[in-house]
């Protein structure tokens, strides 16, 4: 078979017409927090909470030893979804809403996401784009919650996105 004969796939998230209400995805596999990483994206975001940077002095905070940035979390449990849900289908994020950290994330955590498809409508302002929420939930490696999030996003629809999302690497313009 040559270059020319063979069928090719790429990799991408859902169109509009592919979310369907009320369906989880869960986002395989899970994410193992370092200490590297916390330290990495608190210092990148500027963020001096002692409770993330100092082993000595978290040792004596009610939790006993550092938390892993809430942020990152929150990061984590979106990056995961992008592969399997809006990759290359994504337009925008319009916003994020009833976020929670119920249970603290401590380094050496294995983060699980998963996503339920809320709602969905057409744009009534952005032709051949459509507006989804998603609920985000992330559960540590004993099953238990450790962040939530609703989030608004504006997805194309497979006919106006097919020939906009660039989803072949290829450079265009």
């Amino acid at each position: 078979m040559t270059d020319a004969e063979m069928r090719e796939v790429v990799q991408r998230g859902l169109w509009f017409e592919e979310f369907e209400e009320g369906v989880r995805y869960l986002h395989r596999p899970g994410r193992t927090v370092t200490e590297a990483d916390n330290v990495l994206f608190t210092t990148l975001t500027m963020n001096p909470q002692p409770l993330h940077l100092d082993a000595a002095w978290s040792a004596r905070q009610p939790f006993g030893r550092v938390l892993v940035n809430s942020l990152f979390t929150l990061s984590t449990l979106v990056g995961q979804s992008v592969g399997q849900l809006t990759q290359g289908t994504l337009v925008a994020n319009l916003g994020f809403g009833a976020v929670a950290f119920p249970n603290p994330v401590f380094v050496g955590d294995t983060l699980y996401g998963e996503s339920v498809v809320e709602s969905k409508r057409l744009s009534s302002s952005r032709p051949g784009e459509g507006v989804v929420v998603l609920a985000h939930t992330a559960r540590n490696q004993d099953g238990a919650v450790v962040a939530t999030a609703s989030r608004t996003m504006l997805v194309w629809t497979r006919e106006a996105g097919e020939g906009r999302s660039n989803r072949d690497g290829e450079v265009s313009g």
